[in-house]
């Protein structure tokens, strides 16, 4: 009888401990205190359903922290990331909801430092060789001036919230090259574009990693035909009205694209 005792006990311990592994996510998402941080790509530009408070910061219900906020529940939460936003007006107006109680925070942050929007501006209306320099102009930037901008954001974040878990998600391939466009720009602004998303997510996942956070990449979730001229469901606006909102990711790359990988971090 003894052995069976001990193989009905060594169940009965396995099985507790499997319990304690399933539960314990579920449980600890809902005491998250959580707080969303970065630029258009976390407030859900080109998302829809803005929230009335938020004005051009464009905050949307379709953004993955909002979405992840209301499949878990935290126990609090702050959506602070806004339009436009460069690594200074992170620092400087969006950490205020951190401090030792922060469990959570999600950031997206470096593209509009880098020169993403005049960049696109270029490529779209001007000539190939224009749109070459100007992606050159923001690898060099992403390269030798953002580093230290990172590190010195990242050092502000852990000092307000020194409990609290960060996850910092990249930039997709905007681009499926040699995809299915009829109009817009040619396979060779396509490339060069995507090429800084490259360089861009190499830095931020380098500065990243030395901060001790965790860092998601988004790339081969919108290479799954996801990307402009993609061949499946596309999950990033090409040119559209608002301006703004071109070159974003709709709900789809939202909900598709960001969430899975920022629940895969925390």
């Amino acid at each position: 009888m003894r052995p069976a005792r001990a193989v009905s006990v060594a169940t009965t311990a396995i099985l507790l401990t499997l319990t304690t592994l399933f539960v314990a996510p579920a449980a600890s998402a809902s005491s998250a205190r959580y707080v969303a941080l970065g630029d258009s790509y976390s407030s859900g530009v080109g998302a829809g359903s803005y929230t009335s408070e938020s004005g051009n910061c464009k905050r949307s219900t379709n953004a993955y922290p909002y979405q992840w906020k209301n499949a878990n529940s935290p126990a609090a939460f702050a959506f602070t990331a806004c339009s436009g936003a460069r690594t200074g007006d992170v620092a400087n107006n969006q950490l205020g909801p951190l401090d030792a109680s922060t469990t959570l925070v999600s950031l997206t942050v470096g593209g509009n430092d880098s020169g993403f929007a005049s960049t696109m501006q270029t490529c779209v209306l001007n000539s190939e060789s224009a749109c070459l320099t100007a992606v050159n102009n923001a690898k060099a930037y992403a390269t030798n001036t953002l580093p230290g901008l990172l590190d010195s954001l990242y050092a502000k974040i852990h000092a307000k919230a020194p409990n609290a878990h960060v996850v910092v998600l990249g930039y997709p391939h905007l681009y499926q090259v040699g995809g299915s466009c009829i109009f817009g720009i040619g396979d060779t602004k396509r490339a060069a574009i995507n090429s800084a998303a490259d360089v861009l997510d190499d830095v931020i996942a380098k500065r990243v990693a030395n901060a001790g956070f965790t860092y998601e990449d988004v790339r081969s979730r919108f290479a799954a035909g996801h990307e402009i001229c993609g061949s499946s469901t596309l999950w990033l606006n090409s040119t559209v009205l608002p301006v703004d909102e071109s070159y974003h990711p709709k709900a789809a790359g939202q909900i598709g694209g960001y969430l899975p990988a920022f629940t895969a971090g925390v």
